[in-house]
């Protein structure tokens, strides 16, 4: 007899990257030029994820979403791995440009102990400071054409079957024909899910429909990002499922991973939502991997064959910390 489980797995080894120079930023106010620099943070994730086994079994790939997506905000300092097995691993980076690990095991085990610790620079924004299209200053908007080739499966919903609940729900903070300042919109959808609904820690893995989520009045980060997400593209807005970490000086010994999404805004880009707190996402948050379907990007994913009497055990660890610049 053989069982399949879902399992966890690692993250890569790579080199340290030298510091990049982090030009000044410039903002345009009528014809005035200001330049001010983005406060840095430098941060230590440490990820450990222990699997245990009452016999050896046989791991099958595994596959990683752990190096945070770097860009104009964030520079990768330095990435370290450790793992209790011989391993063999191959790096891709998927069509939503995010770092993909592949990482396989030849040899069967009765014990999997991953621990990864990564160093980002972080460059802080403030969440409101951004500029909006005049076009996109009120909802109901519509994008760009070029755009709009490229956002439409952002606009698709996962659960179409819930679009009858959500709009029933939209109407109770906006009502359909009406005009709203769209960042406005965004925050009561926003809010209303941080009042109106519970958060709890749920350890099943995927995420619950939006209809589910409503209907037991809680739910996880990530069931509250896909229900925020649903939302939007109920009311036509381009948005995207986000997974990382999130800084919380009161628990960053014992902090975990974190969901929240994005939107797409004319001339502002991918502006993000935290609908476990009801915030605007700003320096605390810290991205790795973006899709636009919401169980597509877990941090591990993998499985192992064995028979019944594996019965394995999990224990993950992870500690965000900021360190001295």
């Amino acid at each position: 007899r053989h069982l399949a489980v879902a399992c966890s797995t690692v993250f890569p080894r790579s080199d340290a990257l030298s510091k990049p120079c982090k030009p000044p930023r410039r903002s345009w106010f009528h014809g005035v030029v200001l330049i001010y620099n983005p406060t840095m943070r430098r941060i230590r994730i440490k990820h450990t994820t222990a699997y245990r086994y009452q016999e050896e079994v046989t791991l099958l790939p595994h596959t990683l979403h752990l190096r945070p997506r770097e860009g104009h905000d964030l520079r990768l300092e330095s990435s370290r791995l450790g793992i209790n097995l011989a391993f063999e691993i191959r790096w891709q980076r998927d069509v939503y440009g995010n770092s993909v690990a592949i990482v396989t095991f030849p040899k069967p085990a009765s014990e999997l102990i991953i621990t990864s610790e990564v160093v980002v620079e972080h460059y802080e924004e403030q969440p409101l400071d951004f500029v909006q299209a005049d076009s996109a200053q009120y909802y109901l908007f519509h994008y760009d054409p070029m755009e709009q080739v490229d956002l439409t499966p952002y606009q698709l919903s996962i659960f179409p079957q819930d679009y009858g609940i959500l709009q029933d729900w939209v109407a109770s903070i906006f009502q359909a024909g009406g005009s709203l300042d769209t960042v406005e919109l965004l925050t009561r959808i926003n809010n209303k899910i941080v009042n109106d609904l519970e958060y709890r820690v749920r350890e099943e893995p995927g995420v619950q429909s939006p209809a589910e989520t409503l209907s037991r009045g809680n739910g996880s980060c990530r069931d509250f990002a896909t229900l925020f997400i649903e939302i939007c593209r109920s009311c036509g807005m381009a948005s995207r499922f986000i997974s990382g970490y999130l800084l919380n000086a009161t628990t960053a010994e014992h902090a975990t991973t974190h969901a929240w999404s994005e939107i797409y805004l004319p001339a502002s880009g991918w502006r993000g939502f935290d609908s476990t707190s009801g915030l605007m996402v700003g320096g605390d948050h810290i991205a790795v991997a973006v899709h636009r379907h919401p169980e597509a990007i877990p941090p591990i994913a993998g499985s192992f064959i064995g028979t019944a009497n594996a019965k394995p055990t999990l224990e993950v660890d992870v500690q965000l910390t900021q360190l001295s610049p």
